[in-house]
């Protein structure tokens, strides 16, 4: 399925000083993943033409965790309003919230998106699975029952199935939300499936889990810490490379790219939608509670985000890459915002 994306990404930093009273401030500030960022800024440039008595939100990126630090930094004017999320906020992270005074957080799931293994047109044809994923990046893998340095340099040795290519895989740094599902949906089933990793995490789960993260340092992990564009160049440098991205960035960019089946399932539409792409998520976005009523237009906006023209079906959303909520998800969600239910430690 092809889908066209074309927006204006208004480019600000969210965490940028006032020094106008509270109530002066009238735009709307919103940083975090960058995988939402994208679809916050269509709905920021469709909020702001809409809406004329308020001005069209800033949005900017700074991934998932570094989103939440600003997030979570403070209640006021020279903090932002909106993070951006592809990964729920942690126990930690409601905590430092809470500890600046951030005490009621207010969550909006906005649709779901995958995450694909994508290579450059025209190369090998990858058929990955949760294994193939771990002993590629692996720091040390298990051989003739003792941990070895990964000896593998090329995605052939792991399995005579797949390409005969220097193994080069781009990685999300670690303050992207990205990462995490990553580690969660694709590396942890892989190095748990290893008889040897199993027979230590009974043991230990701590050492298990460090060494299941554990990344080799040879060159040929890649982790970044800008975005996908940023993946995407190095795609175009080094030809063998194999990159993370979001099934949005990567429907985008289907004339450059060729997507990898995970566990024998390609990732599409339908198959994040009827569960069988094991490598997805929910995205969503936190609200600051403190600044509804203080900055103008910050409840029209989630509403507006929220609604079927803006993100359901057949919405300039759906269009750009997102997998949007069934109606009645979706009126839960709008339903728990407009009370102004609280995120809770779990």
């Amino acid at each position: 399925m092809k889908r066209h994306f074309s927006t204006l990404v208004v480019a600000a930093t969210a965490a940028a000083a006032f020094s106008a009273p509270a109530l002066a401030r009238d735009v709307i500030q919103i940083a975090g993943s960058s995988t939402v960022l994208p679809f916050s800024a269509i709905v920021a440039e469709e909020f702001g033409k809409t809406f004329r008595q308020f001005r069209a939100p800033v949005v900017g990126s700074g991934g998932t965790g570094g989103g939440l630090r600003m997030f979570c930094q403070g209640v006021g004017p020279q903090f932002m309003d909106i993070v951006n999320a592809s990964r729920p906020i942690r126990p930690a992270e409601l905590a430092a919230c809470k500890a600046n005074g951030v005490d009621r957080i207010i969550k909006a799931r906005i649709g779901f998106d995958g995450i694909v293994f994508a290579s450059r047109l025209g190369g090998g044809r990858f058929a990955l699975d949760p294994v193939h994923i771990f002993l590629a990046q692996a720091k040390e893998i298990p051989v003739g029952g003792r941990m070895v340095p990964n000896p593998h340099t090329r995605w052939s040795q792991i399995d005579r199935t797949l390409p005969n290519q220097e193994i080069t895989l781009v990685i999300p740094g670690s303050a992207h939300g990205t990462r995490d599902v990553y580690e969660e949906r694709a590396v942890f089933p892989g190095c748990n499936s290893l008889p040897e990793v199993r027979t230590m995490r009974a043991a230990n789960a701590a050492q298990a889990d460090a060494f299941c993260k554990a990344l080799r340092t040879d060159g040929r992990v890649i982790e970044i810490a800008g975005d996908y564009t940023e993946t995407l160049a190095r795609l175009a440098a080094q030809r063998d490379a194999v990159g993370v991205f979001g099934l949005s960035f990567y429907e985008m960019n289907r004339d450059r790219l060729q997507v990898a089946s995970i566990s024998g399932v390609a990732p599409s539409v339908e198959t994040i939608e009827n569960g069988t792409y094991p490598i997805s998520r929910p995205l969503h976005f936190y609200i600051k509670d403190a600044h509804i009523g203080v900055i103008p237009g910050l409840m029209e906006f989630v509403e507006f985000y929220l609604s079927p023209q803006m993100s359901g079906p057949g919405s300039a959303l759906d269009r750009a890459g997102l997998i949007p909520l069934s109606a009645a998800e979706r009126a839960r969600v709008l339903a728990n915002v407009r009370a102004r239910t609280p995120v809770v430690a779990r």
